[in-house]
């Protein structure tokens, strides 16, 4: 267990494609989820585009540079077909369980701890969201899943914890009679109930069991109490590129980050610890007359006043380690390239 605040990245787009990561494994393609990768390239194809791409994305050397950085932990966003054949009905998906093992041989090597994080959004109509999505019959395969997992890396050192979905999208109600698309938070309860009942069968109190806020941060003030349910987390992603703000100058990210605080606040209600399993560097459109000088050093105050506003939460995750595109807004490597080690670890 840490022993100090988590300061990690995310391992997005290794074992989940991600588009905006690695855009030219799209390219071509016409596709835009990895479900249309298989459609448009044919089983064997993809397969072979996804094994050769896991194998050289993320290397042992990643996880030295991790620590090097001065970064203590890495939050692994992985498929629900991670255990292939082995697990619930992959279909052309290649299951990643051995790489799922070489990141904890390579975390335990380097002094890094790992949160894995299952990358299903439940509620959303995302086509790549097999398992979950709108279906009803997500719950029984994550929680298989989750009990695998639980019990394949229960005693590893480099475990932290299992946070049991990624982003879900709930329900709620517009006016009067209308309800948006997602899942009955009371679904969605009772699957974190259900998930942390299986962790905690297989693995016992160790890991931290984490759980998406589901957007609505202020929405699970007592859920959980810790008089029942012990080690558990809530995770709030605070995102911020897509908001109406004139973020042109240090007053528009100081704006963000305030939501920001907000948001944590909001979370804290739960009376659960709250971590920032993503956040980015990432500004709202900038105006055209800005430099791409000028928004880099934008991005870095907007950087260092977010991390001086996580302060006293126990972790943070950057989103995400690397691009292959270099995003400024997005690649730790360059949004953090210029921060002390002392300021991340």
């Amino acid at each position: 267990m840490a022993t100090r605040a988590l300061h990690g990245v995310n391992l997005s787009g290794w074992l989940c494609l991600e588009q905006w990561i690695t855009p030219e494994l799209f390219a071509g393609t016409g596709s835009l989820n990895e479900s249309e990768i298989v459609a448009t390239l044919g089983t064997n194809n993809y397969q072979d585009l996804i094994k050769e791409h896991r194998q050289a994305f993320i290397t042992e050397s990643d996880f030295e540079l991790i620590a090097k950085r001065g970064f203590n932990a890495v939050r692994l966003p992985i498929p629900w077909y991670v255990f292939g054949n082995s697990g619930p009905e992959p279909g052309a998906y290649v299951g990643c369980i051995d790489e799922v093992d070489d990141a904890f041989e390579w975390a335990a090597d380097n002094g890094v701890l790992i949160l894995l994080a299952l990358a299903v959004n439940p509620g959303s109509p995302d086509a790549d969201d097999e398992v979950g999505g709108s279906s009803r019959t997500f719950r029984d395969d994550m929680l298989t899943i989750l009990d695998m997992l639980s019990h394949r890396y229960a005693s590893h050192p480099a475990l932290f914890g299992i946070e049991v979905a990624h982003e879900p999208v709930t329900q709620h109600r517009v006016g009067l009679f209308d309800i948006t698309e997602g899942m009955p938070p009371s679904a969605l309860r009772n699957y974190y109930r259900d998930a942390y009942n299986v962790i905690r069968n297989a693995a016992g109190t160790r890991p931290v069991v984490v759980l998406p806020d589901a957007g609505t941060p202020g929405a699970w003030k007592s859920f959980m109490a810790r008089s029942k349910y012990k080690n558990v987390w809530l995770d709030t992603h605070l995102y911020h590129y897509d908001e109406q703000v004139d973020a042109t100058g240090p007053a528009g990210a100081a704006t963000l980050v305030a939501r920001s605080k907000a948001k944590i606040a909001q979370a804290r209600k739960s009376r659960l610890p709250v971590m920032v399993g993503c956040w980015s560097a990432a500004l709202p459109f900038a105006d055209s007359l800005m430099t791409p000088e000028g928004r880099i050093a934008l991005e870095r105050i907007y950087c260092s006043e977010q991390i001086a506003a996580f302060e006293d939460l126990p972790a943070w995750f950057f989103q995400t380690w690397k691009t292959t595109g270099h995003l400024s807004g997005w690649d730790s490597r360059i949004a953090l390239s210029s921060f002390e080690r002392r300021m991340l670890s």
